[in-house]
C-alpha cells in the first residue's frame, strides 16, 4: 500500500470516556461516550457517511449552481442482540434547494444522479460499510 492511499487517525484518551482524535494534518475532534455534547463514535460514523456523500453531491451539483440550502441527515437504528452491537437501517436524506432559473434547474436535474453516483461508487465511507470491510485489531 502506498503512502498516498493510506489514511489514519489516532485517538488519545484525555479523561475517562473522553478522547481526542487527531488526523495526519493536525486536525482535532473531541469524542466521548454520549454523556455530554461530544460526538459518540456512532455519531461520527453517521457524520462520516453524510459528510462523504455531501462532498460528492456538492461537487457534482455546484458545477451548475450554488445551492440555496444543503443539508444531509444520516440516521440508523443501534441494535444489540446475540450478533453483537451494530447499526441497521442506515439512511441518508438529502435536503437540497437550488435557486430559480436555468442554472438551478440544471443542478436540480443532476441531483438524483449525483446522489446515486455517491452511493453506488464515490463515497468511500458508505461503500466500505456496505461492502463489510473486515477490521483487524492488535495490541503493540
Amino acid at each position: 500500500m502506498t503512502e498516498d492511499t493510506r489514511r489514519s487517525v489516532s485517538i488519545e484518551r484525555v479523561a475517562s470516556n473522553h478522547y481526542i482524535a487527531t488526523n495526519a494534518r493536525g486536525g482535532k475532534l473531541l469524542l466521548g461516550d454520549g454523556s455530554d455534547s461530544e460526538f459518540t463514535p456512532v455519531e461520527l460514523l453517521l457524520a462520516a457517511m453524510a459528510g462523504c456523500s455531501a462532498i460528492d453531491v456538492d461537487t457534482l451539483t455546484t458545477r451548475r449552481s450554488e445551492p440555496d440550502s444543503f443539508e444531509v441527515e444520516a440516521s440508523g437504528d443501534k441494535m444489540r442482540d446475540d450478533s453483537g452491537n451494530r447499526m441497521e437501517n442506515l439512511e441518508l436524506v438529502f435536503r437540497v434547494a437550488f435557486p430559480e432559473g436555468e442554472a438551478g434547474d440544471e443542478a436540480r436535474k443532476v441531483l438524483p444522479d449525483a446522489i446515486a453516483k455517491s452511493h453506488n461508487r464515490l463515497c468511500t465511507v458508505s461503500r466500505t460499510v456496505e461492502l463489510k470491510s473486515p477490521v483487524k485489531t492488535r495490541s503493540e
